[in-house]
């Protein structure tokens, strides 16, 4: 994907579908609708994924606890989608082991029976059986598990991905299909026509140039997330709020707090909400909250209340008990609710609602990764209905993503973080091959080089030192510290690709020092 040759068919191109919001929904219905042959554009304000897309656990899952709800079929639903999703996109989803460490007697036969549910629910799709563990087994799969009262545990299965990646590749799957997909292109109209003053096209400024692109199309989808009210605001000022965001954290330790490949479940913390101990990347992953937010925001910043619930409840389960030093990153993501006057966040479903609005602007709300392409197959029905478009089948259930390997392909890296470039990770080993000098690591202990920095600027859209250090690699997220050493030298690849000068890369560095920084415990 290059931007400028995506930029010069806005303006030679019509469309039928534009698609305004580049996470994990806009993305999904961009590869739906030019996976069916409509003329599709994907207009992203910041970066893929910016948001709350790169932000999640690294789950695919069915959601275990909303069992306990009795709502199977938002876990079913799910559970389908999970298992479509590690067979489509096999280089960036992997199965993972969960144990539920058991401090008491009956809480064999209640999880147990559970679990037993979630497989059934999950039928010939269902990634591996639940089992029960004794005291011994408990502590082999999970030894940093606190052993005091311990009685077992019971292990399950769900998927794990790379969320930033998994978006990259629904963008290049969208592009392979014959989608326009653009970053750093922020709509701020939309256009009306005819006497009912239906939405027929968008004004999208370019943040780069400051230039405006009038684009006209049959059908225009707001997929912009905890941002969806924005969006509506520009159809119609007096609409009702209708996202009401949630912020949940997490934080980044090394792996010594979680030796070994499973991870922990725990099934009810101080607001009754699940805590996951999670391998990722060769890191350990905590959390996360469930905080009201009174607005959207595009990076925002963990609460200390939030680190020290996250920290507290942890230690709970772990003989050795990270503390704030400890650390090595904190990321936080808003979650787009659909509003709901009165009701705890943690306790508002997580399923997907699609709206229209009296000028033909289709809304989609709600969700979460794991069923990204039954939301956008959802959004199609009504985007076609409104566009007037050809009926033609959703393909989006067998279609392999971009970057698709054989999962036992053993030609692929045995690493997690890069095995998630699919078989892109020929061309980076091209890439440097031409040039041996990008095969140093841009921070020691983690698996990014040179090459890394180049492909994302050749390929991936990669704009900004931080669309590379956050999201086309995961250094970020993964040592804040370590990102900020790796500014430096990734500005002045990106600047030399993009064809900036030494002062644009200067600024870049000072600007994504000021974002990490945000990422430490101690800013």
């Amino acid at each position: 994907m290059q931007r400028e040759a995506m930029i010069a068919r806005v303006s030679n191109e019509g469309f039928e579908i534009i698609v305004i919001g580049g996470g994990a929904t806009g993305l999904g219905i961009a590869v739906d609708a030019a996976s069916r042959g409509y003329r599709t554009l994907l207009l992203e304000a910041h970066d893929f994924a910016q948001g709350t897309s790169s932000r999640s656990t690294k789950l695919v899952h069915g959601g275990v606890r909303y069992l306990e709800q009795l709502n199977f079929s938002l876990v079913s639903e799910a559970l389908r989608e999970r298992g479509l999703l590690y067979r489509n996109a096999p280089h960036l989803v992997h199965n993972l082991g969960f144990v539920v460490p058991r401090y008491r007697w009956w809480e064999g036969p209640f999880y147990g029976i559970g679990l037993k549910l979630y497989d059934a629910l999950a039928g010939d799709l269902n990634l591996a059986t639940s089992r029960g563990l004794d005291r011994d087994e408990t502590v082999e799969a999970i030894p940093n598990v606190e052993q005091e009262d311990l009685v077992g545990g019971t292990m399950y299965h769900d998927a794990q991905f790379d969320d930033a990646r998994m978006a990259l590749h629904l963008a290049m799957t969208a592009a392979d299909h014959g989608a326009v997909v653009l970053n750093h292109m922020e709509v701020v109209e939309l256009l009306k026509a005819g006497d009912d003053g239906a939405t027929c096209g968008v004004v999208a400024r370019d943040a780069e140039t400051g230039a405006l692109h009038r684009v006209l199309a049959k059908v225009v989808i707001n997929a912009t997330g905890i941002f969806s009210d924005n969006v509506r605001w520009l159809d119609a000022p007096d609409a009702t709020r209708m996202t009401s965001p949630s912020q949940g954290i997490h934080l980044v330790l090394d792996s010594s707090f979680l030796p070994g490949n499973n991870a922990i479940m725990v099934p009810h913390t101080d607001d009754g909400r699940v805590l996951f101990v999670i391998p990722w990347h060769g890191r350990m992953l905590v959390g996360t909250t469930d905080t009201p937010m009174a607005e959207a925001e595009l990076e925002p910043r963990a609460l200390p209340d939030e680190i020290d619930f996250v920290l507290r409840n942890a230690s709970r389960y772990l003989t050795k008990d990270p503390g704030p030093e400890d650390v090595l990153s904190v990321f936080a993501g808003q979650r787009p609710l659909v509003k709901a006057e009165g009701t705890a966040t943690k306790k508002i479903s997580r399923e997907h609602e699609v709206f229209v609005s009296n000028s033909g602007l289709v809304t989609v709300l709600g969700g979460k990764w794991t069923t990204y392409r039954k939301m956008a197959e959802d959004a199609m029905v009504d985007a076609i209905a409104v566009g007037g478009l050809p009926s033609r089948p959703c393909v989006t259930e067998e279609l392999k993503l971009h970057g698709w390997i054989d999962r036992d392909d053993d030609g692929q890296p045995e690493l997690e973080a890069l095995r998630a470039y699919g078989s892109d990770q020929t061309q980076i080993e091209a890439i440097v091959a031409k040039e041996p000098g990008l095969a140093d690591p841009l921070f020691e202990g983690l698996p990014y080089h040179g090459g890394h920095v180049v492909f994302a600027a050749r390929e991936e859209m990669a704009r900004t030192v931080e669309d590379v250090l956050s999201r086309r690699t995961r250094l970020l997220l993964l040592d804040a510290r370590g990102a900020m050493r790796a500014a430096p030298r990734t500005a002045a690849l990106l600047a030399r690709e993009l064809d900036r000068d030494t002062a644009w890369a200067d600024a870049e560095v000072e600007r994504f020092e000021a974002l990490a920084r945000g990422y430490l415990i101690d800013a």
